[in-house]
Order: structure tokens, then sequence, then C-alpha cells
């Protein structure tokens, strides 16, 4: 292993260990069971914070592949609580899938049908079963896979669907959120059914999900990615596109995200495709996406030239391991010095070294914007956990 590349992995293996201590410790919810909704910048509980489908998954794929990673049953309780509070209280049993958001107590409020949080679930359950074995795990995700493609498969002009109403019939505001465009079809949310099949696949040797995997892809080498080698964000139905915008942190994240994908299908063809376009994101991200202190910034919008100058936690992590897969495929060290670099930043500036985690963002001088939460309906240890993981190799 080249000396860099060894003391990445050790430096991210003693980060992942810090990571885990935090989420074990800070969200527990001691008093309405599963885990708390949120706790602020400054670590202070906020009471009576609703809870997530995106929080509550990703605790259960994050514990779930750290205790694969690590080969311990040290977080078996944690897996097992978050699993059966998922199971108990986001899933719907009348009409399949599970819910967006449920009170402090764990009733639903918000009981649309998001693909991107289905998604999500298959990419926890599948992960919690390779260490579990639970079998009602697996089944639930394959019941899941089949909703996706049941309700949410587009048969006329391919891919997904962005959301539903609680019954599965369609909903007018297909948001993810705030900042999102209201659009039939968006790359993020592909991208984590692309990631949620990907890990499905190794445990559920299905064909037609092989095949599924294979077109979502071939839909991101032909629909999300343009010439500039950035990722497009917002369609409409029939794949026209609805936006202009650049974001930093998808582009590496699909890079590596699509590599996988290939090998898990064992397609030859699609492995070295896909190896070719990450080179080429990983080329055009350096030179766009990394401002002069290290840190990889948000967002740039070509239509108006302005450039989102924050720098986010979790594109920190995707760039790690976006840029290790770029230095494995072409063994050129530039690829680990500006990793490097990028990891002194989120050392230097992204962890909370007083109160532990990472912040949610910076300025561009740097400064933790404290209106922020931690932990929170968007804010789970899925990003940087993962990047430790996958580079503590």
């Amino acid at each position: 292993m080249h000396p860099l590349a060894e003391k990445v992995s050790i430096e991210l293996g003693k980060e992942l260990q810090n990571i885990l201590t935090y989420w074990s410790t800070n969200t527990i919810d001691e008093i309405n069971g599963g885990f708390v909704g949120e706790r602020d910048h400054n670590n202070n509980l906020i009471p009576n914070a609703s809870k997530g489908i995106i929080l509550n998954s990703r605790i259960l794929w994050s514990f779930s592949a750290a205790s694969n990673h690590l080969k311990t049953d040290a977080y078996n309780s944690i897996c097992e609580q978050s699993y059966n509070y998922l199971k108990t209280h986001f899933n719907d049993e009348e009409f399949g899938g599970v819910y967006w958001e449920l009170d402090f107590k764990g009733n639903p409020i918000n009981t649309r049908k998001q693909v991107y949080a289905q998604a999500f679930m298959i990419y926890a359950l599948s992960e919690y079963y390779m260490f579990s074995k639970n079998k009602e795990a697996i089944n639930w995700a394959i019941e899941l896979y089949n909703l996706i493609e049941k309700n949410a498969r587009d048969t006329t002009y391919k891919g997904y669907i962005e959301a539903f109403n609680k019954d599965w019939s369609p909903i007018e505001d297909m948001r993810l959120s705030d900042k999102d465009e209201n659009e039939a079809k968006t790359m993020n949310t592909h991208l984590h059914v692309l990631e949620a099949y990907t890990n499905l696949y190794k445990v559920y040797k299905n064909e037609k999900l092989k095949n599924d995997l294979s077109e979502l892809i071939n839909l991101f080498l032909t629909k999300f990615l343009n010439s500039n080698n950035n990722l497009n964000l917002f369609f409409d139905e029939q794949w026209n596109l609805k936006s202009s915008v650049i974001s930093f942190g998808h582009d590496i994240e699909t890079a590596w995200l699509l590599i996988e994908a290939a090998k898990v299908i064992e397609n030859k063809e699609l492995l070295s495709e896909t190896e070719r376009i990450a080179v080429l994101i990983a080329d055009t991200f350096i030179k766009h996406g990394i401002d002069v202190d290290g840190g990889v910034m948000n967002e740039f919008e070509p239509a108006t030239n302005v450039l989102d100058s924050d720098k986010h936690w979790w594109p920190q992590a995707e760039a790690l391991v976006g840029l290790r897969y770029a230095y494995n495929i072409t063994g050129d060290e530039k690829y680990l010095l500006i990793l490097s670099k990028i990891l002194n930043f989120i050392q230097t500036k992204i962890i909370d070294h007083k109160n532990g985690e990472w912040f949610w963002r910076v300025d561009k001088n740097g400064k933790s914007y404290t209106s922020e939460y931690k932990i929170g309906m968007w804010k789970a240890p899925y990003h940087n956990s993962r990047a430790c993981i996958v580079l503590n190799n």
C-alpha cells in the first residue's frame, strides 16, 4: 500500500471509532424508544423533535456496516434496536413501504412514500441481514424492492418516479426537500436506488434485479452524465432536463457507486466504462469543486454563475472515497495527495473536537454555522462512517 494511503487508512480507522462512539452515546431515546430526533449544533437535545426515516434507516446501515467491517458484535444491541423500531413504527402494514416522518412518540405524521426513503431501507436492511442473518430483514428488503418496481418504475420512459401518497397514488409535490425542484425524476433518488439495489444483489441473486441494476447504470451514463462530466440533477417524466445546478458532492459520490454496481453484477464492459467515467468525473471535480483550503464546495449554478462555496460535511466524506477509487484505477499519486488535503480539512474544520461528530457545514473562512443541527432528519452517521469503512482497508 502507498504510504499516504496507509496513513489515511489508519487515521480513518480511528475516526470511525469516534463516530460510532458519538452516535451510540448521544442518540438513544430512553423515554420514547428508538433514537432521538434532533440535537443542535452544541449537542443539546431538542425536546419532542420528530423522527425521520432517513436518519433512522441510516443509523441501521451505519452500525450494521461497521459491525461487518470490524467483525464485531459490540453494536448488536443498537442494530437490533434500530431494526425493531423501524419495523414497529415506520413500516406501513396496510399499503407497504415506509413512512417519511413520525412524531417524537413514534406516530406517523407524514405518510408519503418517497422512493429515496424506500431505497435507503433496502440499503440498510441488506446490510443488517449480512450482519444478523435475520431472514425477516432480507424478506422485508425484497418486499420494498418489489414495491418500487411495481409502483415507481416508469415502464414507458425508464427510470423511477420520485414520490407518491401513502397508498402509492400520484402526489402533486414530489420534492425530497425544500431546496429540490418538484420534478418527476431526480439524479439523487436514482443514485440511492442504484446503491440500494447494489447492496441487495449481494444477498439476493435475482436475475430481474441484475437487469434493473444494468439499466440503472446505463441511465447514469446516457441521461444523468453530461458532456462536462457533471451529473444533471432534475428531469421531468420524459427526461427533459429541468436544472443546470452542479452538485460537487453528488458528482464524486456517483463516480464510485457506479463502479460498485458494475462490479456486483460482474459486467466487465460496464465496469470498464464506469471506471473510465469515474476518472473523468474525478478530474472535473478536482478542477472545479475544491477550494484553495482543500475543502469541497457545495454547488455551482452555471445559469447564474453563482458558486455556493460553503463546505457541507458529506461531500468531504464522499470525496475521500471517490478520489481513492480514481487512484486505484490510475495509480496516479495526485489523487492521494488531494485526498490527503481534504482529510486535513475535515480534521481541522469539519470535525467537532469539543462535542464530537462533524459540523453540518462551514463557510468560506472555515467557520461553522451554529444554527444547524448535529443530529436530525438529514444528519446521520452514514456518509462519514462509510468513508471511514471504505478507506480503512
